[in-house]
């Protein structure tokens, strides 16, 4: 090969790509003369960008390469690969025309806007070179490493340099010194002064639920980013590459144990480099295998739904004025109307959710979830989220899931999963090893995916204990830290969680707190802002309209859903409504502190009111947020003490549902009658249902016993509160004659005289009296037998279940164990 004659531009190559050189020059062509609508020449401004240091990547329109030449445009998206190079070249020059650039520095050309959009599964050996688009949302990030574009090699034996030797995702040396009498051909030195170097980065994406076929495993995809792509894309999102398929040696099979690749060069002599040639087996039998795979070389990356949703649902940078830009005329009227509209809250929540029937307080929770608080970090640094988490808790068959699935499909960045088969990895965060480098790379999990989104947790009450406590972290300081094989990272994982559980029993008892009903652990029900409680019960209105409306879904699926406003118009308005950062009136400030502090105090007051779970500060903050969101979903710049109520009011629904039921104070003389006439087959399905009214407190008379038991005894039912009030004032009483030791008045008589004592003013003939004392008596009897909170003790000690003394001896003293603040 004659090296002398070969010019600089094309080293050591006498072969013309006439077809390459062609599209070059017509290429610079489109770059002088392309015109904008506005008449000026379009890329000249951006060619003059390229002058700074930091830029060196010019983005071009592929609908502007059509316009102005259709056959190039063509050949560029056919022969992509093969022509890369000459259009980087045809920048290169265009760029010094048009500003003082360094002679050496690279240029690169990244192409957008193609029309049309593949998904990975169509990727095959058909379209290698060619240009494509495909998209699919990020998994793993690798670090940006430095890669070797063009070396510069020193020829050990006669210090001739060789220049511009092209590399291509392997290290390959010249092969022959260029120096005419020289002929090494093994040992040369990289100059790594003046060889060329790019930013590199490996990129792992797959396949998005939505496009998977049935029953298949979501493929993966390498991707290669280079120059200015690079660190455009993180974990979780989910993007658009163009770019070319490419063909590369599989080097992580070489290093598989067990079989003994050929690339060993520690032989001296041997031939240098061959272990990234991807050939392995033995020499010595002839079996030489190739191995190699697809990747994918990306020049160019964009969110795959840039105005709504993709990356910016919730960028923080975005300003009010710049989403405003990025709408036509029609959509901002439809986002200004929205916003004028007075009936807003009722309309968003119906249009969210039209399957949906009823649950309004749940549709308006999440609704609030969607818009969201407004996130502040204090003078020293500490972040107070402004995300609402929402834990729904229900009965079966309550539409709980759905809900989850909405939102999902919903929210651009919303990740689905199931308690039972996620880990606490699988949540946040999990630290792998690369395949290539060997190196400890971190998995983005769960969590981390849906970072500015909403995570979805269905079955949250079947997760274990160790994978629910990985959820403490990112749900209140918005962080996953991890501490594991020398890799420590704090990851963002700003996201709010909706959480469907199901109570412990399967369904929800009533005459339990919601404590005792979901297994959830105290810290974890703390951090989540709404608790809604879907009791599935017995009505007939809404029985009624909850079959019509699941009849009509299934019968016609099309028009029975009626939206006000289309999916689009609510993102685009919520997009529009987060950029508000209201602020809290003084008014609004004395409000909540006054609600704060009625909680607190109901909450120490105990009683009927007796909240589901302890009133704390994060509740506090709940509220804050909540009204936060009420406000940004009204477009107000400041928050009013009306959205203070509608948060409060919210809070307080979450907070009590916890109805208790009546107590039935003949409970021992029905199960003594249902003893009786055990025998008698048809007084079964009585005492099931008896059973079940216990239950569910219905006190309705619809009772099973109403037959057997005299039904002129309304009073003997009484209301929790009532009865809890009753037995609070005995065990005060008594307490008190126990600190004196008044021994006579302790005795059960002694208690029945004093309460009715202090209750005579109610009454008012001798019937009542005699009512009332029965009352007394039986609760009496309650609370010794069944609740355990008095201890009857007779005259000898403590009193056996057969008395031989008459009853009015009896002393009752309170137990030593009972805790009034119960």
């Amino acid at each position: 090969m004659d090296v002398a004659t070969a010019t600089a531009e094309n080293a050591g190559t006498t072969v013309k790509d006439e077809l390459a050189e062609k599209c070059q020059k017509l290429f610079q062509a489109f770059l002088e003369e392309f015109h904008a609508e506005d008449g000026e020449v379009k890329y000249v401004r951006e060619a003059e960008e390229l002058i700074r240091p930091e830029r060196n990547t010019l983005l071009v329109s592929f609908i502007d390469l059509e316009g102005f030449n259709q056959e190039l445009a063509t050949t560029i998206q056919e022969e992509y690969y093969r022509v890369y190079p000459y259009l980087c070249r045809a920048v290169r020059n265009f760029a010094r025309d048009h500003g003082n650039v360094p002679l050496n520095k690279e240029f690169y050309v990244a192409i957008e806007d193609l029309p049309t959009r593949h998904k990975i599964r169509e990727l095959s050996s058909m379209r290698i070179g060619t240009l494509v688009k495909i998209s699919g949302q990020v998994v793993r990030t690798h670090p940006v490493h430095p890669e070797l574009v063009s070396g510069t090699f020193l020829c050990m034996d006669c210090q001739a340099l060789i220049r511009d030797v092209p590399q291509q995702f392997k290290y390959s040396p010249p092969t022959i010194c260029r120096n005419p009498v020289c002929n090494n051909r093994s040992r040369f030195h990289l100059d790594t002064h003046k060889s060329k170097f790019i930013d590199f980065q490996k990129v792992r994406i797959q396949e998005t639920q939505a496009e998977l076929p049935r029953g298949s495993i979501p493929r993966s995809l390498d991707i290669i980013l280079r120059a200015e792509a690079v660190e455009t894309a993180q974990a979780g999102d989910r993007c658009d590459f163009t770019g070319t398929l490419i063909v590369v040696p599989d080097v992580s099979q070489l290093s598989t144990p067990g079989l003994r690749a050929e690339t060993s060069t520690r032989v001296p002599g041997g031939p240098q480099g061959s272990e990234s040639e991807g050939l392995r087996g033995l020499k010595a039998l002839g079996v030489r295998e190739l191995s190699y795979r697809l990747a994918f070389l990306a020049c160019n990356v964009a969110p795959t739904n840039p105005r709504f949703g993709g990356k910016e649902l919730r960028d923080e940078e975005q300003t009010a004025e710049s989403i405003k830009s990025q709408m036509t005329e029609k959509e901002w009227e439809k986002v200004f109307e929205m916003s004028q509209d007075k009936n807003l809250y009722h309309n968003l929540c119906t249009s969210l959710f039209p399957t949906i029937h009823g649950n309004d307080e749940v549709k308006r929770g999440i609704l609030l979830m969607l818009f969201g608080g407004v996130p502040k970090t204090t003078m020293e640094g500490t972040s107070l989220r402004g995300d609402v988490n929402v834990c729904i808790v229900g009965d079966p068959s309550t539409a709980k899931s759905q809900f989850l699935k909405h939102v999902e499909e919903f929210s651009p960045r919303a990740v689905y999963t199931s308690g039972k088969a996620s880990t606490a990895a699988g949540l946040t965060a999990a630290v792998v090893r690369d395949e290539e480098s060997h190196e400890f790379v971190i998995e983005a999990g769960a969590l981390m995916l849906a970072d500015n989104g909403v995570c979805c947790i269905d079955e949250f009450d079947k997760m274990d204990i160790k994978d629910q406590v990985a959820i403490h972290e990112a749900m209140e300081q918005q962080t996953i830290s991890i501490t594991k094989a020398g890799v420590k990272a704090t990851l963002n994982a700003r996201t709010s969680i909706l959480a469907a559980a199901n109570p412990v029993s399967g369904r929800y008892d009533r005459s339990k707190s919601l404590k005792q009903n979901v297994n959830l652990t105290a810290p974890i029900m703390s951090r989540f802002d709404l608790f809604f409680i879907l009791v599935d019960e017995c009505n007939e209105v809404t029985d009624y309209a909850i079959a019509r409306r699941i009849v009509d879904l299934h019968s016609r699926v099309e028009e029975s859903v009626d939206r006000l406003y289309s999916l689009d118009e609510i993102r685009r308005y919520l997009l529009f409504a987060r950029q508000f950062k209201p602020k809290i009136s003084s008014e609004s400030e004395e409000f909540i502190v006054e609600q704060y502090k009625r909680l607190r105090q109901r909450d120490a007051s105990g009683g009927v009111s007796k909240s589901a779970w302890r009133i704390t500060v994060r509740q506090l903050e709940s509220m804050i947020r909540l009204s936060e969101a009420m406000a940004r979903m009204h477009c107000c710049d400041e928050v009013q003490p009306k959205h203070v109520k509608e948060a409060f009011r919210l809070l307080n629904k979450s907070i009590i549902r916890v109805e208790t039921p009546d107590v039935n104070l003949e409970q021992e003389e029905e199960l003594e009658e249902e003893e009786q006439q055990q025998d008698d087959g048809n007084n079964v399905p009585n005492g099931v249902n008896g059973h079940a009214d216990g239950v569910n407190g219905h006190a309705d008379g619809v009772n099973g016993h109403a037959d057997h038991a005299a039904q002129a005894k309304p009073s003997l039912r009484l209301s929790f509160a009532e009865y809890k009030r009753i037995s609070n004032l005995l065990v005060l009483h008594l307490r008190r004659a126990e600190e004196a030791e008044e021994e006579e008045e302790l005795t059960k008589t002694a208690v029945v005289n004093w309460y009715l004592k202090e209750i005579e003013a109610e009454i008012d003939s001798e019937e009542e009296l005699i009512n009332r004392k029965g009352l007394i008596e039986k609760v009496i009897h309650r609370l010794v037998h069944y609740d355990h909170i008095l201890i009857e003790l007779s005259r000898a000690g403590l009193k056996g279940s057969e008395s031989q003394s008459p009853e009015e001896d009896a002393v009752l003293v309170v137990n030593p164990n009972y805790n009034l603040e119960d």
